[in-house]
């Protein structure tokens, strides 16, 4: 039997709300499928930082370390500038753990609504690995004359071929897992240095990976095939910046933000990973039970396949996509039950599901089979 230690962020916000219902779905896991999980709570946020200036403070960072994987519900607060809490927990948290890429699924579940007009679940099921530590997001530039019409900013990104070299490599072994197709993501005929070093890295990886199909795509392009052909993608590897676009457009081909998983992965133990779901914090509809749980859901599911356990990560992705079918919205009063009410659909259902529900091919099943590889 599977024993993991789960460090838990609630945050600001849902973030507790969502991370409540998540946890309830993690306890009915544990019963059903014989592994089981010692938590700790970890208080990063709004709170913490206005009661004592802390960001995130060194003991924090030990202790989320210790952990074998990290649940994070959301951050952000009116009553914090914006981008405190964003650089200083966040990025900062990426940063100290390591945490190599950002894993996105962009998958259309039966029943579940989408504003694209067509759009089958058939033809919408990919995901996108976006680089997560370098880019435009190393944080590093400059401001000459400031305050005056001679003003010049300069923000650098930075691209390595190390840090390429793991998310490529990541994505050609997910992609083993999947269709067997690896699309590059990137603006070559622009940023043509950059651009340059990544179609190396992957030209160079892909004959260590010969059964997998490679593809390339200028992001502006993605940005008109994603809604319009997503089936033409299977996994998706991009920049920091060009990821952070992209799977926001993603998220809505899928339902919206509301029901957006994300994934911050370690890739070699020298950190901790991070799942969340990506509609932050919403603190107008914070307390009145509108926030939909399905995002903290599906990133447990991501959480429980980089951990290992595969038929329990695909048997919450099941439930969750089951309960998702049958909402009249997807968000908000309209959503026609709280979010502990759904929440405990999701557990209710997870007693009844079959792990290949649909149809086997869990992305959360696929990570424990690259994570056990």
């Amino acid at each position: 039997m599977g024993h993991h230690r789960l460090a838990v962020i609630p945050g600001d916000g849902i973030g507790p709300e969502v991370t409540d219902a998540a946890l309830a779905v993690l306890d009915a896991a544990e019963q059903r499928f014989g592994f089981s999980t010692e938590r700790t709570t970890v208080s990063l946020g709004a709170d913490r930082y206005l009661e004592s200036g802390e960001l995130l403070p060194d003991e924090a960072v030990a202790e989320l370390r210790s952990n074998d994987a990290i649940l994070f519900g959301a951050i952000g607060s009116p009553k914090v500038t914006p981008g405190i809490l964003e650089h200083g927990v966040i990025l900062a948290m990426r940063a100290a753990m390591t945490q190599a890429v950002n894993l996105r699924p962009v998958r259309l579940y039966p029943g579940v609504p989408t504003p694209i007009a067509g759009l089958t679940p058939q033809r919408c099921d990919l995901v996108v690995v976006r680089e997560n530590s370098e880019g435009a997001y190393v944080g590093r530039g400059s401001t000459v004359h400031r305050g005056t019409p001679a003003a010049v900013a300069v923000q650098e990104s930075v691209n390595t071929w190390y840090a390429a070299h793991r998310a490529v490599d990541f994505s050609f072994r997910l992609a083993q897992q999947r269709r067997k197709k690896l699309t590059l993501c990137h603006k070559t005929n622009v940023l043509v240095e950059a651009g340059r070093l990544w179609l190396s890295v992957v030209e160079e990886l892909s004959a260590q990976y010969p059964d997998v199909e490679t593809d390339y795509v200028h992001v502006d392009a993605m940005c008109m095939h994603l809604p319009t052909t997503p089936e033409r993608f299977d996994v998706v590897v991009t920049d920091n910046l060009f990821g952070d676009i992209v799977t926001d457009l993603g998220a809505v081909l899928a339902g919206g933000l509301g029901v957006a998983a994300s994934g911050n992965l370690n890739l070699d133990g020298s950190g901790t990973s991070m799942f969340e779901p990506i509609h932050g914090s919403a603190p107008d509809i914070a307390g009145r039970g509108w926030a939909n749980p399905a995002g903290a859901v599906l990133s447990l599911a991501l959480a429980l396949g980089t951990l290992g356990e595969g038929e329990a990560a695909a048997a919450v992705e099941a439930a969750a996509a089951s309960v998702l079918s049958e909402l009249p919205a997807l968000a908000g009063e309209a959503m026609g039950a709280t979010t502990e009410v759904v929440g405990q659909r999701i557990v209710d259902r997870l007693g009844e599901v079959d792990s290949d529900l649909l149809g086997g091919d869990s992305l959360m099943a696929q990570l424990a089979a690259v994570a056990n590889a």
